[in-house]
């Protein structure tokens, strides 16, 4: 009678440990159940090690908190450590569009468009100079010349250029554009090839505006 109270009083310390709902184990935290028995077969149950002479058992019991769970995470939502090692896109250079110059012609003084600054002079007639402004057949005092000396010589030129802000080489370009999307639109199929690639170049030079 004694040994089968022993074991309901021994049980009775066991029985709320046994009752309390198991958290969910998120570290290795246990609390260790002594179990002992006494040189008369009597069980106890308890929180520190058997006397000595006992025998002893020990029991493991989880200990630990509640579960943290990391948040939610959307399917198509990068991880930190991505985020994180992400390369931050690098800002496209900013460079202005190549340098394109007004230039005069050396002959008549007519305007005109080039990306070359210093073109390469070139032979006129004395003509078309206006270095003799009198008319051909006509002598002026103190020139020994005549029409036909004046006709068959000729002399070195070269134009004179000037470069355009950015702003108006912005400007040609955008109406060199739109002529040459003209003359595209309206092209026959052989003339095309040679115009798609003004465009293209044409257009790479409007994406630095």
């Amino acid at each position: 009678m004694n040994r089968f109270c022993a074991l309901i009083v021994s049980m009775g310390f066991l029985a709320p440990l046994l009752e309390l709902p198991l958290p969910t184990p998120v570290r290795a935290e246990t609390l260790t159940v002594y179990k002992c028995r006494t040189a008369n077969g009597q069980l106890i149950y308890q929180g520190t090690p058997c006397a000595h002479g006992q025998q002893q058992q020990t029991m493991q019991l989880d200990d630990s908190g509640p579960a943290s769970s990391p948040l939610p995470q959307t399917p198509n939502s990068p991880s930190p450590q991505a985020m994180a090692t992400r390369a931050i896109p690098a800002p496209l250079p900013s460079t202005p569009p190549s340098v394109m110059y007004r230039c005069a012609r050396a002959t008549d003084h007519t305007t005109y468009l080039s990306s070359n600054g210093n073109p390469q002079p070139y032979y006129a007639p004395l003509a078309m100079t206006g270095i003799v402004p009198t008319p051909l057949g006509h002598i002026t005092p103190g020139v020994k010349a005549n029409a036909a000396m004046i006709a068959s010589n000729y002399v070195l030129m070269q134009d004179q250029c000037e470069p355009l802000t950015q702003q108006d080489t912005c400007a040609t370009l955008r109406d060199q554009y739109d002529d040459n999307e003209r003359k595209l639109s309206r092209a026959f199929k052989a003339d095309q090839p040679t115009l798609q690639q003004r465009e293209k170049e044409l257009l790479a030079e409007l994406s630095h505006c």
